[in-house]
């Protein structure tokens, strides 16, 4: 009988069955949206929501959605809601507007409305469960679309990516116009980070410090606890472990860089200093592919991005505004448009651009293909 035989087998087919179902879920799962084209809408939607709520923090992964919506739940039942509706208005929009059907079910359209909806949470000074704070929830959330469409064709000629200007731009103007005074939609003023003569000498708590760094990648999705942050944590490494990599360096780096500045405690402890360094270091690890010169420029970028932000929010708190992401975006744009030949040719087209370690697989397969056409 072959019964002996075949027992050996088993646990190298588990073994391997294991990493391949865990290769499936890691990286884009094209495979998934393959699967998923000729499906039922409610099924392609939930997809494209699920990219959506990944694509806040440069992913593109419908598994690291769900653990990240798995994470506003934990973090606030309300903030979740709030995030999911601001979602859906804008992915909504998207379609009644016409837009490419690949770019919606991608989450193009719907991760600037979720975040516009979760920073109108967090700024409101009515509590949670307001009722009267779904209307400019779904209205900011169809604006985003309206001005991500708008800006694509232009942004495109220089081959960037719309990326969280209308998140951006649609916070502001709702915060300048409802202040924090309005009857129906009151808010919290934004602090400004520098710090007070008096906390200067203070003790600094070494391990809050650490916790900081961490938490700086849970204030992407405006999550101040270790929970959450670390379950968003775990969506950006299912995805990529170099972004998860990137996330925390720069999150460190822009915590340092807070220190210089003498930037207040809290701001420091509750990741506020870090979202924004992590944000701009994981720029570069998503749009060029990994390199020593690449890895040197992240880390710039994440010190340039921390310190326009510290400028950034001195100047608007005066008014009693955030400064959000501007400076991530901002100076995240700029890299890419850097003109250097040196790094030029490691810029990956904005419509081409996947999970870092593809990226670095197809340029060494382009890399070799090209020196074996060369030899011949």
């Amino acid at each position: 009988m072959d019964f002996g035989k075949n027992t050996p087998q088993r646990p190298g087919g588990l073994k391997q069955c294991f990493v391949s179902a865990l290769l499936y879920c890691t990286g884009e799962m094209q495979q998934l949206h393959t699967h998923m084209q000729d499906k039922f809408f409610p099924l392609q939607l939930v997809e494209g929501c699920l990219r959506g709520i990944s694509r806040v923090i440069l992913l593109n992964n419908p598994l690291s959605g769900a653990l990240i919506l798995a994470a506003l739940l934990l973090e606030s039942p309300w903030q979740a809601l709030l995030g999911m509706l601001g979602l859906l208005a804008s992915t909504f929009t998207a379609i009644i507007l016409g837009q490419d059907c690949e770019e919606v079910s991608s989450g193009l359209y719907g991760f600037n409305g979720m975040l516009v909806a979760l920073l109108m949470g967090v700024f409101s000074s009515a509590g949670d469960w307001y009722l009267w704070l779904l209307l400019p929830v779904c209205l900011g959330g169809a604006a985003t679309t309206f001005l991500s469409s708008s800006l694509a064709p232009v942004l495109d000629r220089w081959d960037l990516p719309v990326s969280v200007f209308p998140f951006n731009t649609v916070l502001l103007l709702y915060l300048v116009c409802t202040g924090t005074s309005n009857p129906f939609f009151p808010n919290h003023p934004a602090q400004p980070p520098g710090a007070p003569e008096s906390t200067n000498h203070t003790q600094l708590h070494v391990p809050q410090l650490l916790q900081g760094v961490m938490l700086g990648v849970g204030q992407i999705f405006a999550c101040g606890t270790v929970g959450p942050s670390l379950l968003i944590l775990v969506a950006v490494f299912l995805f990529s472990p170099i972004l998860a990599v990137y996330a925390l360096l720069g999150s460190g780096i822009s915590t340092i860089a807070g220190l210089s500045m003498s930037v207040q405690h809290s701001f420091l402890y509750s990741g506020l200093s870090g979202f924004n360094g992590a944000l701009g270091c994981m720029v570069v690890g998503v749009f060029y592919i990994l390199s020593w010169r690449t890895h040197l420029l992240s880390i710039a970028n994440a010190l340039l991005s921390a310190y326009t932000d510290i400028a950034l929010s001195n100047l608007l708190g005066v008014l009693g505004l955030p400064a959000s992401s501007w400076a991530a975006t901002l100076t995240g744009t700029l890299v890419l448009l850097l003109t250097g030949k040196n790094l030029k040719e490691y810029r990956i087209p904005t419509g081409k651009v996947t999970s870092p370690e593809q990226n670095l697989h197809s340029h060494k397969q382009w890399s070799a293909a090209n020196t074996n056409a060369t030899d011949v």
